[in-house]
């Protein structure tokens, strides 16, 4: 839930949202997106130790062209140009040349809104957007209880129009720029459903602010815990959950990670945590093929050994996919649902003098058995579906056959 034009203070945090960018969640841009402390310490190593894949690049670019095309638009274009829209644009466009819908320059606006996200608080429609193997926009998933999940929005739902502009080659961001608003001000969706039905829903814009862990004791003794993104509060959050859902006696846990787009890498390492014995691996990143971290499990967790099954569905990506891998190559956990978005790449956040930002991909990451599940997925041990019906009729088989088997155990 992302740089290399930087002179002063470079902040750098780590990001596994690479698909989404929340639409007023507005988010999950790639999530929409991010955090928390175990062995290896999330910095990727450049330099010596890992060959970039560009070192046969110029260390300066030859700007004469751009200077020509600049002339001939002030010289000649037939209407008010802005120099530093320019100047944005041209950092825009040497980001997305590198064909990698996660690798991005964010404007100092952009940047805001963006930071606005991993906060949990911003003003919009609560759907986390993304993009498919065909660059269309797509809804990762609706926020429960706000405004495009009131509407009828649905994951996998294709936005063909925001407003009568048509979403055909706009980024994430821009998507999101669209559809972000002033409270109490409507946006028009042309969606696109299964490949068949086209739906126009008119939604009204709102406030949005998400914990993104809730919890619940079910059934006795059967503790419930929602995660809806990795964002700043989830590492906090989820330790309270763990210790309040023990201390209620619960003595299984059912892990929700359906329509969570992901976030923070550290949240991800730290949830993870909870869960798995000493030395037990979380995740590899891997730069180049290189191994450059190797994330393991410090051993103090709440719920080591405890019963669990985890919900996941095609809006799970990224941070919550690496949650998922570990648990389940790790044999902590048992998926439920159906299979997951498939995002395997990190980004780094790097901030520049001027309150903008860039967003890089700089590295993929593998599961403990190995794998890198971008544009793969997870599936689950158990597959379970969601029928239009089930949706219709607000049931829930995918939570139900968990909890048929946790009270089991």
């Amino acid at each position: 839930m992302s740089k290399p034009e930087h002179t002063g203070n470079v902040k750098g945090r780590r990001k596994l949202p690479g698909i989404f960018k929340t639409a007023g969640l507005g988010v999950v841009a790639t999530l929409i997106f991010m955090f928390g402390v175990g062995v290896g310490n999330g910095q990727i190593l450049f330099g010596s130790t890992v060959d970039s894949v560009n070192k046969d690049l110029p260390e300066d670019l030859n700007y004469a062209s751009v200077e020509r095309v600049y002339d001939l638009l002030r010289t000649n274009y037939d209407g008010k140009l802005d120099a530093t829209k320019l100047i944005d644009g041209l950092k825009s466009g040497l980001a997305a040349a590198a064909g990698d819908p996660y690798t991005q320059y964010l404007s100092k606006d952009e940047a805001k809104k963006f930071n606005e996200e991993l906060s949990g608080s911003f003003t919009g429609i609560g759907a986390q957007l993304g993009q498919d193997e065909n660059n269309n926009i797509v809804i990762i998933a609706p926020i429960e209880g706000f405004p495009a999940s009131k509407a009828g929005v649905r994951p996998q739902d294709i936005i063909v129009s925001i407003d009568s502009v048509s979403t055909t080659g706009m980024s994430i961001d821009k998507a999101v720029a669209r559809i972000r608003g002033p409270k109490d001000t409507k946006v028009q969706l042309r969606i696109l459903r299964n490949n068949k039905e086209d739906l126009t829903l008119s939604i009204m814009r709102d406030d949005i602010k998400v914990a993104s862990v809730k919890w619940e004791l079910l059934d006795g003794n059967v503790g419930y815990i929602d995660v809806s993104q990795f964002s700043e509060d989830t590492t906090l959050l989820m330790g309270e959950a763990a210790r309040d859902l023990k201390a209620k006696g619960a003595t299984s846990i059912l892990l929700d990670l359906r329509g969570n787009p992901g976030g923070l890498l550290t949240s991800a390492i730290d949830m993870s945590n909870i869960w798995l014995p000493k030395g037990k691996i979380i995740v590899q990143e891997k730069r180049g093929g290189v191994v450059t971290s190797t994330h393991t499990a410090v051993g103090d967790g709440v719920f080591i050994g405890v019963p669990t099954a985890v919900l996941i569905d095609a809006g799970s990506a990224s941070a919550s996919e690496i949650v998922a891998g570990a648990l389940q190559d790790n044999e902590a956990a048992t998926l439920y649902g159906e299979k997951s978005f498939g995002k395997g790449s990190v980004q780094q956040i790097q901030e520049l003098p001027n309150g903008s930002e860039v967003k890089v991909t700089v590295a993929r990451w593998y599961r403990p058995n190995g794998q890198n599940i971008d544009k793969k997925g997870i599936t689950p041990g158990q597959e379970v579906k969601l029928s239009e019906d089930d949706y219709k009729q607000k049931r829930d088989p995918q939570k139900d056959a968990a909890l048929s088997f946790l009270k089991s155990q």
